[in-house]
């Protein structure tokens, strides 16, 4: 399978030890001077990144594979860092670890479909209806399957550690304060005082327009929501659960510098744990993670599309074409923008998920039919069906 050829495949790895020279001991020649006297050495910011600690994942399987937890950065699209995920998970199952793995991607009111889905009572598209998955992540599934089919086949736990997204929507609209009592209740322990944490979210919130930079503190809360939400959830299966190995799957943004889910994990269960992040792009920092990996990019292959803008489902059932893409297959077959699409493939369409179900193996190229209503000025509608090639 795949993942087992990653494991002896093109990704490397880097011990964060093995980043900075010793700046303990400056050489001799840091006292030359260059010719406006300044030394060319002293406070030099340059970094050197030596080859030889370089290694495969093989190697840093063995490294971490006595740590409780394992907290594995992603960029979310990026396909490469989802195979590695899988490597890593499957290395670990080899050397007789006990396993369960932690998902950003799924929140926590949908544990039970995650718990049916590893005991085989439902199947992948099941999953993915009784989660939303595709209202409430949306990046594209194929993504993550090869992590959830290796859980399903070796029966390794899947745990649920997001928050719902509705309340992380409304603290981002009107701020904690803004919730219900009950829901105020809800929320885990929230540690505020890491200046650094603080900080490093700023610089990004300054990337979003002037207009909205009032609402920092409720980005801020949001982020801290997510953070100690999943290093809440996190705990409290490494409780329950004290001979398993917790392998935690999130962006890299909740664990770079330890700032998110690590540290906020530790304040609830010290234990012993790795970080491990994409270093693509990155300047290795001691701080930022205990292992980067640089691997090659690998291509999610294309998926088929209708080439069409879907609006919000219509009361009358289906959903609207509000527009098209280019090129648009949906539209070369006679479809205009205002018809609703009822069925796709022979499967109903209630709303945007369901179209992304039935068209998650689709290729381009391949023939879908397509049902649609087309409303008459005149009054009554026209049924149409047609056959559209995916692009």
């Amino acid at each position: 399978m795949l993942a087992a050829l990653l494991l002896g495949a093109s990704t490397l790895v880097l011990a964060e030890a093995d980043v900075d020279a010793d700046k303990n001991h400056p050489h001799p020649a840091a006292a030359l001077t260059g010719q406006n006297g300044a030394s060319a050495l002293a406070n030099n910011p340059t970094r050197v990144l030596a080859s030889r600690p370089l290694t495969d994942l093989n190697a840093l399987i063995d490294q971490v594979a006595d740590r409780r937890v394992l907290c594995i950065g992603e960029q979310h699209d990026r396909y490469a860092d989802h195979l590695n995920q899988t490597a890593i998970i499957e290395g670990l199952l080899a050397r007789g670890r006990s396993l369960a793995i932690g998902l950003e991607m799924f929140q926590q009111p949908h544990q039970d479909a995650l718990d049916a889905y590893v005991s085989g009572a439902i199947d992948e598209a099941e999953l993915l209806r009784r989660t939303e998955y595709f209202d409430r992540w949306r990046f594209d599934y194929r993504l993550y399957r090869p992590i959830l089919t290796l859980a399903r086949a070796q029966r390794i736990p899947l745990i649920a550690l997001n928050l719902e997204s509705e309340l992380t929507r409304q603290v981002g609209d009107g701020g904690i304060a803004s919730l219900s009592d009950a829901n105020r209740a809800r929320l885990p322990a929230i540690e505020r005082t890491d200046a650094a944490y603080r900080a490093r979210l700023e610089a990004i919130f300054k990337q979003h327009p002037p207009e909205q930079q009032h609402q920092f503190e409720h980005f801020l809360e949001v982020q801290l929501l997510w953070d100690e939400g999943m290093a809440d959830r996190a705990a409290r299966y490494l409780r329950e659960h004290p001979q398993t190995t917790l392998v935690i799957l999130a962006g890299s943004g909740h664990i770079e510098y330890g700032q998110g889910i690590p540290k906020r994990l530790a304040r609830r269960l010290p234990l012993a744990m790795a970080t491990i992040l994409n270093g693509q792009g990155r300047t290795p920092e001691h701080e930022m993670a205990d292992f980067f990996l640089y691997s090659e990019p690998v291509a999610l292959p294309e998926s088929g599309k209708l080439g069409v803008l879907l609006g919000q489902p219509a009361p009358e059932g289906g959903v609207l074409i509000e527009g098209f893409a280019e090129p648009s297959g949906a539209q070369a077959a006679g479809l205009t923008i205002g018809d609703r699409i009822v069925r796709v493939a022979e499967q109903p369409i209630t709303r945007y998920a369901d179209m992304r179900l039935v068209l998650l193996d689709a290729t381009p190229g391949q023939r879908v039919r397509v049902e649609a209503v087309r409303s008459r000025m005149l009054g009554g509608d026209e049924t149409l069906t047609v056959e559209v090639e995916l692009h």
